[in-house]
């Protein structure tokens, strides 16, 4: 027998002992069903065989084979390669290997495979569903301390313990809109989902006042945002929203559905829209927040609905 494959041989028969040693035996297989270890062996068994034939192979072929067959057109500093076929048996096994990986992974393991972020999900899971169920049917009473408590754990530190958004980092909640942010959705447009769908809102360049027939100007821009900004009182600008705002957002400013979010005063259902989307605006960007459950987005739409009335 030659050499080169009498140590292969060894070399295998080595490396199979070394790899039931470090399992641990036959006790380290696992028990029935345990496919983990079962797999990791056999994928260690695997490896360290065709490592062997391919090793052996190659350095058999160093030894003995001869150059041959039809050289390449190209060659580098006058060094050239042969047209050789791919040998046979490495398509064989790259090809059952590729074979095994997908199996592996997708019906082996790591996909049908216990794992710890698996069972945390799952628990939090059932955690929400035994909360969602616990407090489906709260009084407003209830529902208002509970959206307090959220909002002091999820929104405080942007908006402030008291939702005054400290100091004009975020938006100040406890009224709806502020000048500077009524100027930049007229100026740039919105889609920021407050409907919960795409219903963008056009910038100024799509805005027609339906008085002058002419696209709102810079002068009707700035009365218009004070007139919302101040809770829609006064005359002034008040010609202006009816002309160019009416349309959508609705008489009193409040909306219409399907087409307008209210503009007037926040409500649950927009609270939960900006939640679920986030919202971008003259300050910056909010995230989205989904780690909270349905209860707790109605609870805080109720408590944030309450402080700008």
């Amino acid at each position: 027998m030659n050499k080169t494959v009498l140590a292969a041989i060894i070399v295998v028969i080595a490396m199979l002992g070394f790899t039931y040693v470090a399992v641990g035996g036959a006790g380290g297989m696992g028990g029935e069903g345990d496919w983990v270890n079962k797999l990791a062996v056999l994928g260690a068994v695997v490896l360290v065989i065709v490592t062997a034939f391919v090793v052996t192979k190659y350095v058999r072929q160093m030894q003995f084979d001869k150059a041959s067959g039809k050289l390449a057109d190209e060659n580098w500093d006058g060094i050239g390669e042969y047209k050789n076929e791919l040998p046979f048996g490495w398509a064989v096994i790259f090809l059952g290997l590729n074979i095994w990986a997908i199996w592996y992974f997708l019906a082996g393991y790591p996909v049908n495979a216990y794992s710890q972020i698996g069972e945390y999900n799952e628990e939090v899971a059932a955690h929400d569903a035994k909360f969602e169920a616990q407090y489906a049917n709260m009084d407003d009473t209830a529902l208002n301390e509970m959206g307090q408590s959220v909002f002091i754990v999820q929104c405080a530190p942007c908006h402030g313990l008291q939702a005054d958004g400290i100091d004009g980092k975020a938006a100040n909640l406890n009224h709806r809109l502020d000048e500077k942010s009524i100027k930049h959705v007229i100026q740039n447009g919105s889609n920021n989902q407050l409907l919960g769908m795409e219903m963008p809102m056009p910038d100024r360049n799509g805005l027609m006042n339906a008085n002058t027939g002419a696209l709102i100007t810079d002068a009707e821009i700035d009365a218009v945002s004070k007139y919302v900004a101040g809770g829609m009182k006064g005359t002034e600008g008040a010609d202006v929203f009816a002309g160019t705002c009416a349309a959508c957002h609705a008489a009193d400013g409040k909306g219409t559905d399907m087409v307008a979010p209210s503009i007037v005063e926040f409500n649950p259902t927009l609270i939960a829209n900006v939640m679920k989307h986030g919202k971008k605006g003259a300050i910056g960007q909010m995230p989205a927040f989904n780690n909270l459950t349905e209860v707790q987005v109605k609870a805080l739409g109720a408590y944030v609905t309450g402080l700008s009335k």
